[in-house]
């Protein structure tokens, strides 16, 4: 008997920017036989002509383009499956919950949204459409991370107390937030919503567990005018390009000097006046680069967390203490500027290291698995999950949009909290189904 053709899964993507390629990339290269593309949306089209020119570099034939406002034309004349929303946070909501009216499932790159109504909005369309959204945690699916969700499972240290989490973005890849879209709040909920709930969510799938209380300082310390200022500095500029000031600057991004990123902004900008390599150091920044953050959970448990966003080296600490002992977890990640060039580099590892500590015994280094690509081999099983065949295990790693909306309700109380200096309850905000 002949062999009987899977039928292809159909994909269209809104939001061509940097973080798209990571997707319509894999589709191309990698699950051609079970996905394909059927349509690209911006509200640019400069940069969607150089998304199609990558996927004909990848021998995946040119797909349909669309502009934002004809986002419903686009699902009813390509008949998509799935909606992949990869556009500036602010916006998902509003793709998100029209692919939903529309028939389509979702997959969401995080977060998921950026406030409480617009949250509101995605959990009403889902149950009122009976379809999915699934959010893309890639550090779930990252050996190390699955790793001590394992070992917490099976009660390695007893009933998990406290957590103390620290994250450090370092001066290439935690700069590179100053200089884009991400620097103004309203379009990605600072850096407690858009970064963090990345950490946010691994405590969450780590514990098996939500958040109950959240306290939370922060203020913008390094970037910014008034702190180069205040630092003794006194040239300035507003954007890299063309600035004889920004030559001397190591914060500069010179858009020429990357093919990827000249292709997708600078030839891009004469359409959205949209500039990828604004100063770091320059006035407009309303989101905070030092914040910390004190969580109880309904586990009992707390979380102390720290997110630094200019310090000298990339990765994260992160440390379980328990009835039975100490999980000890230490990752250093590898330097990168999102969209240039170094999809390969995000988040890859220089060193990681697990350290068990149970009372009374001698600590023990934990041996993890190797995981190839990027974000400490999370990326492909994360994958292999979305696109080609899904990943079944006991570890609970897809993302759903309760979980989505778990992980950004942290943040969103930070926020919340930073701007009254109370305690937030959770529920307050936003209260999730079970």
């Amino acid at each position: 008997m002949a062999a009987v053709e899977t039928k292809k899964k159909r994909y269209a993507l809104v939001g061509t920017g940097g973080r798209s390629i990571f997707f319509y990339t894999a589709i191309a290269r990698t699950y051609s036989k079970t996905s394909t593309l059927v349509a690209f949306c911006d509200t640019n089209q400069t940069r969607m002509n150089y998304a199609n020119s990558k996927l004909q570099s990848l021998g995946h034939d040119a797909v349909p383009t669309y502009l934002a406002s004809s986002f419903d034309a686009m699902i009813k004349e390509t008949q998509p499956d799935e909606v992949i929303v990869t556009t500036i946070d602010r916006t998902h909501n509003i793709y998100i919950v029209r692919a939903l009216e529309l028939g389509c499932n979702v997959v969401s790159e995080k977060p998921m949204t950026i406030d409480a109504p617009r949250c509101v909005q995605i959990l009403d369309a889902v149950e009122r459409t009976g379809r999915s959204v699934r959010v893309t945690f890639n550090y779930r699916y990252a050996p190390h991370n699955t790793k001590v969700f394992e070992l917490l499972r099976e009660g390695a240290i007893g009933k998990v107390t406290s957590v103390h989490f620290e994250w450090m973005l370092n001066t290439s890849h935690g700069a590179d937030y100053f200089r884009r879209w991400h620097r103004d709040k309203r379009n990605s909920g600072g850096l407690l919503v858009h970064k963090s709930t990345h950490h946010f969510d691994l405590v969450n799938f780590w514990l098996q567990t939500r958040p109950l209380t959240v306290y939370a300082q922060g203020d913008l310390k390094f970037y910014g005018r008034e702190n180069a200022e205040l630092r003794g500095q006194t040239s300035f500029y507003t954007r890299a390009h063309g600035s004889a000031a920004a030559q001397a600057d190591p914060f500069a991004l010179h858009l020429e000097q990357s093919a990827q990123l000249k292709a997708m902004y600078l030839d891009a900008e004469h359409e959205d006046a949209y500039h990828r390599d604004q100063s770091v150091f320059g006035d407009g920044i309303s989101i905070e680069d030092t914040m910390s953050v004190l969580v109880r959970y309904r586990s009992g448990a707390t979380l102390t967390y720290s997110l630094t966003a200019y310090a000298p080296w990339e990765g994260f600490r992160v440390s379980f203490n328990g009835t039975g002992g100490r999980l000890e977890m230490e990752v250093v990640e590898a330097s990168y500027v999102n969209s240039g060039g170094e999809q390969a580099l995000e988040g890859s590892l220089e060193r990681r290291t697990i350290t068990l500590r149970r009372l009374f015994e001698k600590p023990v280094e934990v041996p993890v698995e190797e995981g190839g690509g990027a974000h400490g081999g999370g990326d492909e099983v994360l994958l292999e999950d979305l696109f080609g065949t899904p990943v079944s295990d006991g570890f609970r790693r897809a993302a759903s949009h309760v979980d989505g909306a778990a992980s950004i309700l942290t943040g969103i109380a930070a926020n919340r909290s930073m701007a009254t200096g109370e305690v937030v309850r959770v529920d307050d905000i936003l209260k999730l189904p079970a």
